[in-house]
């Protein structure tokens, strides 16, 4: 592995975010808002297509791909795992995002509220962790 695998994609992601960093960090007028934000879909979707082209092209890109060993088990395995994981935590954020005001909310009214309300807002994070938890056990059996 050269040390170029490791800069050209860091790289990369640091110039397709440069056109947003200044809409962050000061107040930029609309117009300017969308050039940097077209600018940024634009610088996307070219080096997506300029990945394509270079996988496609390359000889040595058919090489790596041929030597790839696993079985279709394998990959399902992974997709498995990483279906656990994201959906778990995309249904935790769901959750918090339900419980947590309404915890505030009564926090706000009562102070003595505060762990009763905790506990909601603990099982939604909880879902997150089985999930990761299950796709830890199907990770160690592949």
């Amino acid at each position: 592995m050269s040390i170029l695998m490791f800069v050209l994609p860091l790289v990369a992601v640091v110039l397709l975010s440069l056109p947003l960093v200044k809409m962050f960090t000061t107040k930029v007028s609309k117009k300017s808002a969308k050039w940097r934000l077209g600018t940024h879909v634009a610088g996307f979707f070219g080096a997506v297509v300029l990945m394509l082209c270079l996988s496609m092209s390359s000889a040595s890109a058919a090489e790596t791909v041929n030597s790839i060993a696993g079985t279709m088990a394998q990959g399902l395995g992974f997709i498995a795992a990483a279906l656990a994981t994201g959906c778990s935590a995309l249904g935790a954020g769901i959750a918090v995002a339900a419980a947590a005001p309404a915890a505030i909310g009564a926090f706000s009214e009562n102070e003595n509220n505060f762990g009763k309300a905790l506990i909601f807002v603990a099982l939604g994070e909880g879902v997150a962790i089985y999930g990761l938890l299950i796709s830890i056990l199907i990770i160690n059996k592949l």
